[in-house]
């Protein structure tokens, strides 16, 4: 009896290195302005070519402005990285999704527009040049964050040499409370299990609650397994995979899509799969849940104060003390975005609690869609209208304020709550500013009452 990571693992393996590694063969390969550079110049000192073309996708989304995506950029540098961009896809035959280019339309965060395009699919083993790559395995893919010179490997062969990873099953059970969402789900994980308890493991997260999420919310917890340190993290796909998938751009249409639906049945782990190790967790029991610290592991329910064994470093930077409680945080920054957190479903959720109220006037606040198809279809629905009059600041798609590479920055010390997925020193641009990372609607209530509250009394309020 199989898992899904040993089915898909063993069907890529090319050979066993003498290192102990394997080396396996990629799928798909997914490529952003930032982490490619210096590989593209590496194959060209080399003399190589791309192996499979065909099988890597490009897109900017890191440093590519947000208020504004008319090209050329008034931000130097994001024009120049776009541009190399360009040039080396042009000169290597590979698909470019950037604002003002040939289908500039689907442009966005490299982890939005893989799903929603029908790139990302069951059994896939999946690399890209970031960390939240384990977002793809939401559909049941082993997806696996690169550095550049792995990006370098798999232009040059489509292959990576890997380490075997245990597997380290994860299941929540029960109905989520009103107003908690998939990210306390997996902010209760990592807080639990530890910023490093996933080191040499890949998640396959599962049970009652995650069977009735949408893929959205499978996204969103996926995408933080690197923070638990996992690997990778996956969901066996199911019926609501296979719905997600049907009628997508590079997804097979007719007969075979019924063919390859009979495929990503197999491959979801056997029942009575054997893991390395199994924990559970009550879904009812998960709170609204916010970061206080420096990692996402340093969390706590929105009631709860902070414990008396908090970690020093981490009090002393964000300004809390042990027992005090976040609640109550003024806070400078809103951010909702982000790859874990940027999708249409993240927003609705965001917008019924900013619907007729307004932000607080000490508040800049920011709603990013992760990708232009994201930011189409929330504009189809009103949802775009409606952060607008509440005071949020509507952008174009980009990873903006989650890690500060482009113009939006938290300054000083500035308290940002984000919907983004890391909480470090420095993250959001800042050496000093200081990142809470909760759900969008956490976001949305935190913007409009200025200070971090339980979204919770707002869903039972009826706004003017």
């Amino acid at each position: 009896m199989r898992t899904l990571f040993h089915k898909v693992w063993n069907a890529h393996a090319v050979r066993a290195l003498p290192t102990g590694q394997t080396q396996l063969f990629v799928g798909l390969h997914l490529v952003h302005e930032v982490t490619s550079p210096q590989a593209f110049d590496m194959l060209r000192q080399h003399g190589w070519r791309v192996a499979y073309p065909e099988r890597t996708f490009a897109t900017v989304d890191h440093i590519v402005p947000t208020s504004t995506q008319r090209r050329p950029f008034l931000d130097v540098t994001a024009e120049e990285m776009t541009t190399a961009l360009e040039r080396n896809c042009r000169e290597y035959g590979i698909q470019l999704w950037a604002p003002g280019g040939p289908g500039g339309e689907n442009q966005g965060i490299v982890h939005v527009i893989g799903p929603e395009l029908g790139l990302t699919q069951p059994g896939m083993t999946i690399a890209c040049g970031d960390s939240h790559t384990s977002t793809h395995g939401a559909l049941g893919a082993i997806a696996f964050g690169i550095g550049t010179s792995q990006v370098r490997d798999v232009l040059a062969s489509q292959c990576l040499a890997l380490e075997p990873l245990k597997v380290r099953r994860i299941d929540v059970n029960g109905r989520l409370a009103p107003g908690v969402y998939a990210k306390d789900v997996i902010l209760t994980i990592i807080r639990r299990l530890g910023v490093h308890g996933g080191v040499g493991y890949a998640y396959e997260y599962g049970g009652t609650t995650l069977d009735g999420m949408t893929i959205d919310e499978r996204m969103t917890v996926c995408n933080m397994s690197i923070e638990g340190g996992a690997r990778a993290g996956y969901v066996n796909p199911d019926e609501t995979t296979f719905a997600f998938l049907r009628g997508r751009r590079f997804v097979p249409s007719g007969a075979a899509f019924d063919r390859a639906v009979e495929w990503w049945r197999q491959i979801a782990s056997d029942p009575g799969a054997n893991y390395d190790d199994r924990v559970s967790f009550d879904a009812a029991a998960i709170p609204p849940t916010v970061t206080w610290g420096i990692n996402p592991g340093q969390s706590v329910g929105i009631g709860e104060p902070i414990a008396e064994s908090a970690d020093e470093e981490a009090l002393a930077f964000m300004g809390f003390t042990r027992g005090s409680r976040v609640e109550g945080t003024r806070i400078d920054v809103a951010f909702i975005g982000s790859c874990t957190n940027g999708r249409l479903s993240d927003l609705e959720e965001a917008a019924k609690i900013a619907r007729g109220r307004r932000v607080a006037p000490h508040v800049k606040a920011l709603v990013v869609p992760g990708s232009q198809a994201v930011g189409r279809d929330a504009e189809a629905r009103g949802l775009d209208d409606i952060f607008r009059k509440a005071g949020f600041e509507w952008r174009a798609a980009g990873c903006s304020m989650c890690l500060g590479m482009n113009t939006d920055r938290l300054e000083g010390r500035q308290v940002c709550a984000s919907s983004s997925n890391r909480n470090f020193k420095g993250r959001q641009g800042s050496p000093t500013g200081r990142t809470l990372l909760m759900s969008p609607a956490m976001v949305a209530a935190a913007a409009i009452a200025g200070e971090v509250v339980d979204l919770r009394a707002m869903l039972e309020e009826v706004p003017a």
